[in-house]
C-alpha cells in the first residue's frame, strides 16, 4: 500500500466492519512540536476520530480511528506537516471504534529507547519486506530478536525468535548489550533480524545495533502488521496473535480482530484460561496483577466496570466516547467560574469604594 492509498473500504468491506484503523509513523525534524498539537487534536476532533498521535522533535507516532472519511481527512492534515508528505499507513478494519477517545501527546520521542543520538534518518538496518522475511528467517546464520515487550510476545511471536522479555522498550539496549557475545557466537556469520509490531520500534533497534559497530542488521518493513496483511496464512511463520494497543487488543492473519481481552485493571491480554482462573475478576483483577492491587485500587476498578455495564445497557459508551463535547462542558464551567469570582471581586471593590 502507498503513503497515499486510500483507506481499504471498499464494495467488499464487510458491512460489520464499518471502523477504519490507521497506524503510523514518520521520523522527521518538528522544530516546534507543540505548536502541531491544537490544530491536530482539532482536525481529529472535527472528524470524529480517536485515539492517540504522539508528537516529538523527532517526527509523529500514533494509531487512530474513525470513518474512512474522517481518517482520510486526519490523513490530510498530517501529510501538510513538515516531512510527512509521503508518510506510509498501514489500515486494518474494526466492527466497533477500538479507541475511548482522542490524545495528542507532547513527548522527548516518538517510541521512547533513552538512547541519546540514535536516529533512524542517518543510520537504520536493512530493511526487509514482508514477501522476503521467510527466506531470512529460514537462513541459518539469522539470530531473530522480538523487540516487543514481554506481554507483547506472550500473545504471539515468530517461530524461533528470541524474547529479550523486557518490559519496555527503554530495556532494549542494557539487553542487547550484555547478550550481544552470547547471541553473535551463534551464528557463523550472524545475521541480526528484529521486529516489532508496525516497525517503528525497529527503526531504533537497527539503528542501535549499528551504532553498537553490528553491520548485517535487518528489520522487517512495516513490522508484524504488514506481514499479517499480505502472507497467506499457510505460508505464514507467524505463530499466535498479535498485541495492538487498542481495544481490539489482538489481531491475526488478514488483520481480522483477535480472540482475547483486555483486563481492565493491568491493560495485559487475557486467554480463555486466564478468564477462567479464580483470580479473574471482571474489570478487577486477572492473574497477572492479582494480589498487587490494594483495596482503593480494586474499590475504584470495581466502581468502573460498574459503571461501564451500566452504560452498555443503556445503549451508552462509557469513558469518555463524547471527548469533544465534555471538553467544551469543562471549558464552559472553567469560563462560568472565571467569571463568578471577577464578580466576586467586583462587589467587593465596590463595597469599599463605598
Amino acid at each position: 500500500m502507498t503513503a497515499r492509498s486510500a483507506a481499504p473500504h471498499t464494495a467488499d468491506t464487510p458491512a460489520d466492519m464499518p471502523i477504519c484503523v490507521a497506524a503510523l509513523y514518520r521520523f522527521t525534524g518538528f522544530e516546534n512540536p507543540s505548536d502541531l498539537r491544537a490544530p491536530l487534536l482539532a482536525t481529529c476532533d472535527e472528524n470524529g476520530v480517536k485515539g492517540i498521535l504522539l508528537l516529538a522533535g523527532e517526527g509523529i507516532n500514533g494509531t487512530i480511528a474513525g470513518t474512512d472519511a474522517g481518517i482520510q481527512a486526519v490523513l490530510a492534515h498530517i501529510r501538510q506537516l513538515p516531512g510527512c508528505a509521503g508518510i506510509v499507513v498501514k489500515f486494518s478494519r474494526a466492527p466497533s471504534m477500538p479507541f475511548l477517545r482522542m490524545k495528542v501527546r507532547l513527548k522527548k520521542e516518538i517510541v521512547t529507547m533513552g538512547v541519546e543520538g540514535t536516529n533512524p534518518n542517518h543510520i537504520v538496518g536493512t530493511y526487509v519486506a514482508p514477501k522476503d522475511w521467510n527466506a531470512l528467517l529460514q537462513h541459518p546464520d539469522t539470530i531473530l530478536i522480538d523487540t516487543r515487550n514481554d506481554y507483547e510476545v506472550a500473545v504471539g511471536t515468530f517461530e524461533g525468535a528470541v524474547d529479550p522479555k523486557i518490559k519496555t522498550f527503554r530495556e532494549f539496549p542494557d539487553w542487547f548489550r550484555q547478550q550481544r557475545d552470547h547471541l553473535l557466537a551463534q551464528g557463523r556469520t550472524p545475521r541480526v533480524a528484529m521486529f516489532c509490531t508496525g516497525g517503528i520500534r525497529c527503526e531504533k533497534s537497527t539503528a542501535f545495533a549499528k551504532a553498537e559497530g553490528l553491520d548485517d542488521v535487518y528489520h522487517l518493513e512495516g513490522g508484524i502488521l504488514k506481514y499479517l496483511e499480505t502472507i497467506p496464512q499457510e505460508e505464514s511463520l507467524w505463530r499466535g496473535e498479535c498485541f495492538v494497543f487498542d481495544q481490539r487488543v489482538t489481531v491475526g492473519h488478514g488483520l481480522k480482530p483477535g480472540n482475547l481481552e483486555l483486563c481492565h485493571a493491568c491493560r495485559a491480554p487475557l486467554s480463555a484460561e486466564d478468564k477462567a482462573s479464580p483470580q479473574y475478576e471482571a474489570g478487577v483483577s486477572c492473574p497477572h496483577c492479582h494480589g498487587t492491587q490494594n483495596a482503593v485500587n480494586r474499590a475504584r476498578h470495581a466502581e468502573r466496570e460498574r459503571q461501564t455495564q451500566l452504560a452498555a445497557q443503556r445503549g451508552e459508551a462509557h469513558l469518555g466516547m463524547n471527548m469533544a463535547q465534555e471538553r467544551a462542558r469543562k471549558r464552559k464551567l472553567r469560563e462560568e467560574e472565571v467569571q463568578r469570582q471577577q464578580t466576586l471581586r467586583q462587589n467587593v471593590l465596590d463595597r469599599l469604594q463605598d
